[in-house]
Parts: structure tokens; C-alpha cells; sequence
């Protein structure tokens, strides 16, 4: 059974399109990157080497007030970054991991035109109705049903074996129409392969072509005590 929820499947997500784009950075193309020897953990800001020393890769600094709330302002030294000078030197078609790491999935994939590996993986990202999402955006800042949604997105990237049952709780959280109907299609490629996908939901269009409804609440089976 795989559950497409909670926080540390999350974390690990969107750690994986940070990972994307770092794959670049250390590539081919970043010949830099090669003669300092850097490797993928100069590229976190979670490390000490390759994070800005002044906010320790936040990006921010707290402002204490004398009288006031306390207020955060863009980091002073890296302007909000996250990362060294050392680090943001390193660049692939002009652009560094900071820059990277603000676009959007719809906008990786036009930059990142000549990777059809990298591309692949946003091309799913796209389909799951993710394509406004940034590679560097923070799990906190996900709502549920996009924290979901990237977790489908991993899934269906992998090889399936079938006999798994995937568990989603209201997947469609601030999707439009379009993007519901892109979201069904790759829950088939799931249920085309052998797989069974149960997903608690009010929108109607997912009840509508579920195989199987199962209404619960005020009035569900005609009696409250009956499914």
C-alpha cells in the first residue's frame, strides 16, 4: 500500500526537484563546477559549504524591534538566495542554482530543452497539473494536494509491478477543470497497470468516473447508519 501523504514523503519530493536541477549544474556544461570538485552537496543550502554564512541558506533575517513584532527582511548578503558567491559562480546557460531553482516546472522544461531526462520527469509533473510550481519551493508551502500530486508524479515515473494500492486524500485541492482531467488520466496509467487507487473526494467529475463510489455522511445510503 502506498499512502500519497504525509511530511517526510514531502521533504524527500522536494528535495528530488531541487536534485533535478543540481543533476544540470554538475553536468557537461559546468566545466567550473569540475575544476573546484564540486559535488551535489555544495548545491543545498542545508550545507555548510555551499550556503550563504550570514543566513545560514534561509534566505532571510530576523529584525528584532525594540517595541514591535519582530520582522524577517531578505538576507543582506546573499539577497535572499540562500547561497555563497563561490557557489552562484557556478551557472549553466547563464543562469546559477538560485536562478534554477525560481522557475517554474513550465519553465524548466523550455530551458531545459536538450535534457530529455530531466525533461521527462517535469513532462509528468505537467501532466499531474504542476507546470506552476517552482523547483526550489519549500514542502511547507504546498498544500496537500500538491504535496500529492508530486508524490504521483514520482510514482508513475517508476517501473510499475502492479497489485499496489495507492491511498490519495483529495487530490484535486485548487486544481482547475483542465488539470482534473490530466490528474484522471495518470491515475488510469496507475489503474491500467494493475494497480488500485482509492481517493477520498467532493469533486464530482473524479466521482463521476470512479468504478466504484463509496458516500458517506448526512444522507448517504439513505439511512445514516448504512454506506
Amino acid at each position: 500500500m502506498a499512502s500519497l501523504t504525509g511530511l517526510s514523503s514531502i521533504l524527500r519530493l522536494t528535495s528530488l526537484l531541487r536534485l533535478l536541477a543540481i543533476s544540470i549544474l554538475l553536468s557537461a556544461g559546468t566545466a567550473l563546477a569540475q575544476k573546484r570538485h564540486y559535488d551535489v552537496g555544495r548545491f543545498s543550502f542545508n550545507v555548510v559549504k555551499g550556503r550563504c554564512t550570514h543566513c545560514k541558506g534561509e534566505g532571510f533575517v530576523m529584525v528584532e524591534l525594540l517595541f514591535l513584532p519582530s520582522v524577517y527582511t531578505a538576507c543582506p548578503t546573499c539577497n535572499g538566495t540562500r547561497y555563497n558567491d563561490k557557489t552562484l559562480e557556478v551557472k549553466y546557460e547563464n543562469k546559477n542554482i538560485a536562478e534554477v531553482l525560481d522557475m517554474t516546472v513550465d519553465e524548466a522544461r523550455i530551458f531545459f530543452k536538450t535534457d530529455q531526462s530531466i525533461r521527462h520527469s517535469l513532462n509528468v509533473l505537467r501532466q499531474v497539473g504542476l507546470g506552476y510550481i517552482r523547483l526550489g519551493q519549500p514542502a511547507t508551502e504546498l498544500s496537500g494536494g500538491e504535496a500529492q500530486r508530486i508524490k504521483l508524479a514520482t510514482e508513475l515515473q517508476r517501473t510499475q509491478r502492479g497489485k499496489t494500492l495507492y491511498i490519495l486524500d483529495e487530490p484535486t485541492t485548487g486544481l482547475h477543470p483542465s488539470d482534473v482531467e490530466k490528474l484522471i488520466a495518470q491515475l488510469n496509467l496507475l489503474i491500467d497497470a494493475g494497480n488500485t487507487v482509492i481517493t477520498v473526494e467532493h469533486d464530482m467529475y473524479v466521482v463521476a468516473v470512479s468504478d466504484w463510489v463509496i458516500d458517506l455522511g448526512p444522507g448517504a445510503g439513505g439511512t445514516a447508519e448504512k454506506l
